[in-house]
């Protein structure tokens, strides 16, 4: 086989109803929508158009299902519409799409989902085949989401093991995003991941779950328990580097002993529309520069810079912009100082 290279994004697709609040209400109460809009939701959405929005010219394959119905119409159109190469995203008869209510609250600046599963819950390691695909990595998301892929398959604790194991026997190196639940799923289905690991990329609470480790003290992140909670992740598995984000900056380890920290995009907070999807677009431009070969400073620090672009808009992707035009902003913004280390 040719050499590989672009990325498989594959899991979950949803449609997200993004609605910006003027306040989260209280129940029995009301509060005044500002906003509506209709986005692509899911790891493997979000990853394939955040890094279409990049470099329309990357390959980006993906795989999925979704329902017959207008969401999955809808999220079909938009994958003809970027180029991304869908012919392993089935379209279920008779089946409704997963779809997310998002809420966005300006007085908060926190984010509420919630999320009916639909097809998503039928998704299994049988609708994954990497006899065909050119992809260098995989992109697999997400745990917690999908019933079927939660629970055991074959001799495996998960059915995400299964998929990311079979990725690995077809040659693509992969990659898992996960989705903020409880610390004991979290834990559970990274545990379940790591031996078929090449990267992790998550954000600090979850680094922190997986390995066991408190990364947060109710107030901030703590750098050094990141530290610590990075070195656990790569004794327990196969993982070359793993990487945790938050907002004030990102730290990074590879199985060398490298330890890479850097701050964040001072971003101005009247530029900021909303967070969602930030943890996806960090993603997406880190995997960019790590497939472009950069070392993993500059990876991290373009991961928050693509983060910091995506902030413009309450949807997921929409304020993703070119590469040239993300590294423009960030050089623009600049960046906070790298979080201090005593490790």
């Amino acid at each position: 086989m040719a050499q590989r290279s672009g990325i498989l994004t594959a899991g979950s697709w949803c449609v997200d109803n993004n609605k910006t609040l003027l306040v989260w209400p209280s129940e029995d109460t009301m509060s005044t929508i500002t906003e509506l809009d209709r986005q692509g939701g899911g790891s493997g959405s979000n990853m394939a158009f955040d890094l279409k929005r990049l470099d329309p010219d990357f390959f980006v394959e993906t795989m999925g299902i979704v329902g017959d119905d207008s969401d999955g119409q809808f999220l079909i159109g938009n994958c003809d519409e970027a180029g991304v190469k869908r012919d392993r995203l089935a379209m279920i008869k008779g089946g409704m799409t997963a779809f997310t209510d998002c809420f966005n609250s300006l007085a908060s600046g926190k984010r509420t989902h919630l999320y009916f599963p639909g097809v998503a819950d039928a998704l299994s390691p049988d609708d994954f085949d990497f006899s065909t695909t050119t992809a260098k990595l995989l992109h697999l998301g997400l745990p917690g989401a999908h019933k079927t892929m939660d629970g055991p398959w074959g001799h495996d604790s998960t059915g995400w093991a299964t998929v990311l194991r079979a990725a690995q026997k077809a040659g693509l190196k992969t990659n898992l995003e996960m989705v903020t639940t409880t610390r004991e799923k979290v834990r559970h289905f990274g545990l379940s991941a790591l031996p078929h690991l090449d990267l992790l990329i998550v954000n600090d609470f979850e680094i922190g779950a997986v390995a066991d480790v408190e990364t947060r003290d109710g107030v901030q992140t703590l750098p050094d328990k990141i530290v610590e909670a990075l070195r656990k992740i790569l004794e327990l598995g196969s993982v070359s580097i793993a990487a945790a984000h938050f907002p004030e900056g990102a730290i990074a380890m590879n199985r060398d002993g490298g330890l890479f920290s850097v701050g964040s995009v001072a971003m101005p907070a009247n530029e900021i529309a909303g967070v969602n999807g930030a943890g996806d677009a960090f993603a997406a431009g880190f995997l960019y520069y790590w497939h472009q070969s950069h070392p993993i400073d500059e990876a991290l620090r373009f991961g928050h810079a693509v983060a910091a672009t995506s902030m413009r808009e309450v949807s997921t992707t929409a304020g993703v912009t070119s590469v040239a035009e993300t590294q423009k902003l960030a050089k623009q913004w600049g960046y906070r100082p790298a979080p201090t280390l005593k490790s």
